[in-house]
């Protein structure tokens, strides 16, 4: 008799488990500074030469159970991204316009000669109001939570200066959290060097909660993995929906080599700075494999949303990069730090509940959007007392293959990221609509024109050829900018700060 109640147990667990279980699973696993060429898997209509020389057959396979974004955007550097991810705000709305220190009250804007420091929330973002340079914001995982996600955070976190409540993930509505906190890098990624917790070299960027692993040949994104891995066993035993936001730190410098890939790429000619680049591409690779295997082994991968995205375009900048700078992300412009298309345009795939097929979106979104459109999977409510005005919409309709009303998307960077200045970087704005990128140098008053579908590289600029374009652009990036109260640079040499785009356009005429 027992053995039969066993058997019965047995065949109806699965059955049982689904019933407990209706909210869908949602994994996030968002890598740092990936380039929209940066894998196997081409983002855009053809295969590119970057794209042959990485390795990520583990990506090409989610790839053919997902949605492909082709016009996925984020911001031009991480935290901005990290914070428009988790409040549904654009960086020129929440003002954390450029990434947060890990120490409080220390803007990382470089000194320049013509603009004085711009007064952004160098804090980063918050839960709990009147806490100074931040934006008091709802985060969506507290919402999850609150409608009974196991919410957790494992990895690169990023989302505000160390001692202010933004910089720990218990206070953002994850009820676990492992190696994230305030610093935006790691300090190493080889367990032999404790992932930088060595005793009198440890500085701000070591990455914490990792002791296991310190002094072993455990690379830090594989550690990650298995800690991630770990955290959902409870979750998937009890049947309970959990929302796992996975940060790699790769590939983020320092490039340092993931030893178990890096010589395949010396031996393809690649020098030490692209092959330890590309390993780190490949052990992302492995790890988005192995977690996949896992959640299929639980069987509860089909009732699971994959989302997989980099928070800003791939880094383009000399000694960090070899070759040519602002090359690395062609056909795109430029790279990390530029409101041009290698700066923000960014790989993006979506694996519904169910999916098995491939599907392909040419629709631009933003990451602005996920706040919205995870809460709405989930079926979770959006509380009334929600604090901010969220710039994200929902697009789940797309992922179906319906259409949204045309949107109009925004980058505005107020601060000087680097030292040079370069293409797109430091003091830019732009503005896309349909097919028409705008892009606004603030220190000049410069206006360039785009037309992306015919020139995905903007190399020609048609501003003199569309004056009425330039104008109605002009116009809404203007007009959004001013509803946001954004922060605009100011002259050193007058006090008044740089004049917004339809104000530089009327002065030219």
């Amino acid at each position: 008799m027992r053995k039969s109640i066993s058997l019965l147990i047995c065949l109806f667990a699965p059955v049982l488990l689904f019933a407990q279980q209706q909210q869908p699973n949602i994994v996030v696993i968002m890598i740092d500074d990936l380039g929209w060429q940066d894998l196997s898997e081409p983002f855009d209509h053809k295969l590119s030469k970057n794209n042959r020389i990485y390795k990520t057959p583990n990506i090409e396979a989610l790839a053919k159970g997902s949605t492909k974004f082709t016009n996925a955007y984020a911001t031009p550097v991480c935290t901005p991204s990290r914070v428009s991810f988790l409040t549904g705000m654009n960086a020129a709305h929440h003002k954390v316009t450029n990434w947060t220190s890990p120490v409080r009250d220390q803007p990382t804007d470089v000194t320049d000669s013509v603009f004085e420091r711009a007064d952004w929330n160098f804090n980063g973002m918050s839960p709990i109001p009147n806490i100074p340079n931040t934006v008091f914001a709802t985060p969506f995982p507290q919402l999850l939570k609150d409608n009974g996600y196991v919410t957790i955070h494992v990895g690169k976190a990023h989302w505000g200066a160390a001692g202010t409540p933004g910089a720990n993930p218990y206070n953002l509505g994850f009820m676990v959290n492992i190696a994230g906190h305030a610093a935006g890098h790691p300090q190493s990624y080889y367990g032999e060097e404790n992932y930088g917790n060595i005793p009198g070299k440890a500085g701000l960027q070591a990455v914490p909660d990792l002791s296991k692993y310190h002094q072993t040949d455990t690379f830090l994104t594989d550690a990650l993995t298995l800690e991630a891995i770990k955290t959902l066993e409870t979750p998937i035993d009890r049947g309970q929906p959990f929302f796992l936001n996975l940060g790699h730190y790769a590939v983020h410098t320092p490039l340092q080599a993931d030893k178990r890939f890096f010589q395949h790429y010396i031996d393809a000619g690649l020098d030490t700075k692209e092959a330890a680049y590309a390993s780190l591409i490949e052990g992302m690779d492995k790890s988005v494999g192995e977690l996949v295997a896992y959640l299929k082994s639980k069987q509860v991968y089909d009732n699971t949303v994959v989302v997989f995205l980099s928070d800003n375009g791939g880094l383009s900048l000399p000694p960090m990069r070899s070759g040519e700078q602002h090359t690395q992300n062609l056909p795109l412009r430029a790279g990390k730090g530029s409101v041009y298309e290698g700066g923000i345009r960014v790989p993006l795939l979506i694996k519904a509940v169910d999916q098995r097929t491939a599907r392909k979106v040419e629709e631009p979104i933003a990451i602005t959007d996920f706040f919205p459109t995870l809460l709405h999977i989930a079926g979770a409510t959006l509380k009334k007392d929600i604090v901010q005005e969220l710039d994200g919409r929902n697009i789940y309709p797309l992922l179906s293959g319906r259409k949204l009303k045309e949107h109009v998307f925004i980058w505005h960077t107020p601060n000087k990221w680097v030292p040079q200045d370069g293409p797109g970087i430091n003091y830019y704005s732009a503005i896309r609509k349909g097919d028409w990128k705008l892009v606004y140098a603030q220190k000049t008053g410069k206006i360039e024109l785009y037309n992306l579908e015919q020139d995905i590289g903007e190399q020609y600029d048609v501003a003199a050829e569309q004056p009425a374009k330039v104008d109605e652009l002009a116009g809404l990036l203007s007009q959004q900018l001013r509803h946001w109260k954004a922060i605009m640079p100011v002259y050193k040499n007058t006090g008044l700060p740089a004049k917004y785009p339809d104000e530089a356009l009327a002065k030219s005429k």
